[in-house]
């Protein structure tokens, strides 16, 4: 196995920069061991205007046999040879991943105490891999890294046999990359993407590989087109690792679109609820479950039968839907993957009986964008959440689930901050939870609440929940919005259709 990298330079910054990088001097050639053979590093060039470094894997098949999973299924002959004579010891793959996570391991983490400032930032590199397999072509070699910053992503396929032209090409192909990347990127995105394209691990995948993964694709992986292909390679097809490296990635995604760190997306668990910790909400105990009680007094009087909760949380709401046999399906909404998993065990969803578990879902989404797994149902409930989202974010949440969901019901509660002054243990000017962005008196929800009325063709009605005091009104102000009555016949009309259409 074998690839080169190479970059150009000038005299003030000299192209043998790259042996700094690479923590392996030009002058030198170097030799490493490896799992299965012996890893060289030397360098075919290196002057200040360009600079190349090869790394050279040579393969012990008698290590790679030994390493391996056995010695051949059913003990055939053929079996038994195909195991010594492969395409290991000469086409790029796990191993050789594996080989430049041994030998670059400092330049895999960006590390560079000599040029911290050439590590730091984009370098001219060229990468050339003479014999990559590809399962799934050269169009998928460019699905790979086209959408990752290289200017040339060059793929010739390699033929059987130039003899015999007629035979076609075989799965491998030579790949060439040019452009202006930093080497961290570069080196990460080998690692993960030469196994991808073998579709093949040659060692055991442990639950460390997820770990591995998301370092390996921090600030590339998570937003990939084809992120998906990518994890379930990678993992070798582990169902239980994919899901959760897909999780996690989800999370990842969402907290760069939104231009936050993903443990404030992810803090549903760590964070205290509102109203069920803390000596400001040891008086807002029963307020809790005078709200779900409130909530489905409201979905009662609806006739709804299937309800989204949108933020769902730990499952509270979920599990007292689920406890009304009128209440078909109930499906909870989290961007936490954390707080999902406390809602499935909360709700013992593993121990469900078949028809139980038809009933609910639990699925990971953000509710600032659309999603059309959240359309067709009868009812939409955003219990305690607006609150939690930066008021620029609201127009998007907005737009996704009266604009794009369009429920004929949605059931709003938040603060009313105006009773916060009942509060005696909470200060003067504090929010009830530290992760409120905002809270509202009751003429500013009203506000909001109208013109979203307004906007989308519903009508919408206020609850008072909890004690109405007749100065600072209830604890929680409740909107109940209610879609017109011609949109509701559209509604129901293309939700009946659907129905059909599925029996």
């Amino acid at each position: 196995m074998f690839l080169t990298i190479s970059t150009t330079g000038t005299h003030e910054r000299p192209a043998t920069d790259l042996g700094f990088l690479l923590h392996k001097h030009p002058d030198k050639a170097q030799t490493f061991s490896t799992s299965h053979g012996t890893a060289h590093v030397l360098y075919p060039e290196a002057s200040a205007e360009r600079c190349t470094a090869a790394l050279l894997l040579e393969i012990d098949p008698v290590a790679l046999v030994r390493r391996g999973k056995g010695k051949g299924r059913g003990g055939a002959p053929d079996a038994a040879l195909a195991q010594y004579v492969n395409d290991r010891p000469y086409a790029a793959s796990s191993l050789l991943a594996v080989a430049l996570s041994t030998v670059f391991k400092s330049a895999l983490r960006g590390v560079c105490a000599a040029r911290p400032e050439r590590a730091a930032e984009p370098l001219p590199l060229r990468i050339e891999v003479p014999a990559v397999p590809a399962r799934g072509g050269a169009e998928l070699v460019r699905a790979l890294f086209g959408p990752l910053g290289w200017t040339t992503v060059d793929v010739r396929p390699v033929v059987l046999d130039e003899t015999f032209p007629a035979w076609g090409d075989s799965r491998y192909v030579q790949l060439v990359l040019e452009g202006e990347l930093r080497l961290v990127d570069a080196l990460r995105q080998l690692y993960v993407l030469l196994p991808v394209l073998d579709d093949a691990k040659h060692y055991w995948v442990a639950p460390d590989e997820v770990e591995k993964l998301l370092r390996a694709g921090e600030g590339w992986l998570a937003g990939h087109p084809e992120r998906q292909l990518i994890t379930n390679r990678y993992l070798n097809r582990r169902w239980s690792l994919t899901k959760e490296a897909t999780e996690r990635l989800e999370l990842v995604r969402l907290a760069e679109a939104d231009d936050i760190g993903v443990e404030a997306i992810d803090n549903a668990v760590d964070d205290p609820a509102p109203d069920e910790d803390t000596d400001t909400a040891q008086k807002t105990v029963s307020l809790a479950d005078q709200r779900r009680e409130a909530i489905l007094t409201a979905l009662r009087d609806a006739g709804a039968a299937t309800v989204l909760d949108l933020g769902c949380g730990q499952g509270q709401l979920v599990q007292a839907l689920l406890k009304d046999v009128r209440f078909s399906k109930v499906v909870g909404v989290d961007v936490s993957v954390r707080a999902l998993t406390v809602a499935a065990r909360r709700l013992k969803t593993e121990r469900m009986s078949e028809r139980q578990a038809e009933r609910v879902a639990l699925i990971q989404g953000s509710l600032t964008y659309t999603d059309k797994r959240l359309k067709g149902y009868d009812a939409a409930v955003l219990s305690e959440v607006i609150e939690h989202l930066d008021l620029p974010r609201l127009p998007a949440l907005e737009y996704a689930v009266f604009g794009t969901a369009r429920p004929a019901t949605v059931v709003v509660t938040t603060p009313n901050v105006e009773y916060n002054v009942r509060w005696e243990t909470l200060p003067a000017g504090h929010v009830r939870h530290r992760d409120h962005r905002f809270e509202w008196t009751r003429a500013e929800f009203r506000a909001w609440a109208d013109a979203v009325a307004s906007r989308h063709g519903y009508a919408v009605r206020y609850v008072p929940v909890g004690p109405d005091d007749p100065e600072v009104g209830p604890p929680t102000q409740m909107g109940v919005f209610t879609m017109a009555a011609t949109d509701t016949t559209k509604h129901t009309t293309k939700h009946t259709k659907k129905e059909e259409k599925a029996a």
